[in-house]
């Protein structure tokens, strides 16, 4: 039988990359406004020197290196939490949808990634509050799976708006296609401002109700003790 693994520090590293990539979003969106400033100096005519114009786009360079760097170690470190978290119900609940293998594998696959991986989050909001409700437990902070529709669909935004500044910008010559192509990433860090926000309240909600199931017991299996 699979027994309960420790996932609070998963859930630390997560979070707190998560507010870095929160603190990048905001650095981003500055530098998109300044480099928006100068296009439209441009636009309108006005003399902008080549010191300048190299050095919004240096500045720009860096901060999309950093900013990625960040994003995808974040998007690891949540990957583990959750596939950690859903390996723990799996001990405590025979009957889930999907492996927690597949609760990680889901978010590589097209079109499945679209939607597998709120299913599982829900599925985990859901089926943890039923097992502690159908046990009579007591928590403090009952799970409340309505965010996640919302924390969702900013993802999915932020996404699309992600795709389009990527491919837009690949063909961006004129002065007008770089304007729209940064309003688009300054639209793209606006959204992922909250999405962050609210990626941090499903982890914490999540994990401050985690460790009670170390204490939960059924019929169908040995107390898990909590040491």
């Amino acid at each position: 039988m699979n027994t309960l693994k420790p996932n609070a520090q998963r859930a630390k590293i997560a979070i707190g990359l998560i507010w870095l990539v929160l603190v990048f979003e905001i650095i981003s969106l500055i530098s998109e406004y300044f480099q928006y400033v100068l296009l439209q100096n441009v636009a309108g005519g006005k003399h902008v020197s080549m010191e300048m114009a190299t050095a919004n786009d240096n500045r720009q360079q860096i901060i999309a290196i950093f900013y990625m760097i960040v994003y995808i170690i974040s998007g690891i470190t949540f990957i583990l939490w959750f596939r950690r978290a859903y390996f723990n119900l799996h001990t405590k609940k025979s009957n889930l949808s999907y492996t927690d293998g597949w609760a990680a594998g889901c978010w590589f696959v097209p079109v499945v990634n679209l939607y597998r991986p709120y299913q599982i989050m829900k599925e985990l909001y859901r089926e943890t509050d039923n097992l502690f409700s159908k046990k009579n437990y007591n928590y403090p902070k009952p799970l409340n799976s309505n965010i996640l529709g919302l924390w969702w669909a900013l993802f999915l935004i932020n996404g699309f708006i992600g795709q389009f500044v990527f491919r837009y910008s690949l063909h961006a010559d004129t002065v007008d296609q770089l304007i729209v192509s940064t309003v688009a990433s300054m639209l793209s860090s606006i959204v992922g401002i909250p999405l962050a926000l609210f990626t941090v309240k499903v982890i914490k909600d999540y994990s401050n109700t985690e460790p009670l199931l170390f204490e939960l017991t059924d019929d169908n299996c040995m107390e898990i003790p909590s040491s």
